[in-house]
């Protein structure tokens, strides 16, 4: 079982069965190494110590069949795991609870209670995603009229551009396909 980590609003995507697709930025280092093709793109990774080439999802952290627990902001009181993207602030000021949120990347495995099973993976440039990917992604035409793939657009630069990785950079990117599953017993 592998961490992932996913922003509050994504979380409530993936609650709401709206969120089945990820996009993660592939570290140049690896797609360097891609043997492309202009129709098909990314269709081999190559080795660099031996020249071998292996399918491009070869580097890919997340494989098929791969069972992830999503990492989300939480908090613990007493016993009890509380999550951002699904509890009610008024009620826990109600129990009394100090609401200190804990970053994503600090949340423990035994506090996780989204687990999903990668389903497919593949290395695409980020400009390729279609409008059906991006509703996939978790965005849908909203009250602004502006498409999936316009909002998914924004989203992207809001986590990314500041590191290097913006939109207008069209970066190599795994596409990873999952559904949620229930957590996996003896994990």
């Amino acid at each position: 079982m592998k961490p992932i980590l996913f922003s509050t609003e994504m979380v409530r995507a993936i609650l709401e069965n709206r969120k089945k697709m990820t996009r993660r930025v592939i570290h140049p280092d690896i797609s360097n190494w891609f043997d492309v093709c202009k129709v098909d793109g990314a269709i081999a990774w190559q080795e660099q110590e031996t020249g071998d080439f292996y399918p491009p999802t070869h580097r890919a952290r997340y494989q098929v069949g791969d069972i992830l627990y999503v990492r989300e902001t939480w908090l613990k009181s007493g016993n009890h795991y509380y999550y951002r993207a699904s509890d009610n602030h008024e009620n826990m000021a109600n129990l009394r609870i100090n609401v200190k949120w804990k970053p994503s990347i600090h949340m423990p495995k035994k506090a996780a209670r989204i687990f999903l099973r990668v389903t497919d993976v593949k290395a695409e440039r980020l400009w390729d995603i279609t409008e059906s990917d991006a509703g996939k992604e978790g965005f849908h035409l909203d009250m602004a009229r502006l498409s999936n793939k316009d909002r998914y657009y924004k989203y992207w630069d809001e986590l990314n551009a500041k590191r290097g990785y913006g939109w207008e950079t069209n970066p190599w990117v795994w596409v990873y396909t999952f559904e949620r599953v229930e957590k996996q017993e003896g994990e």
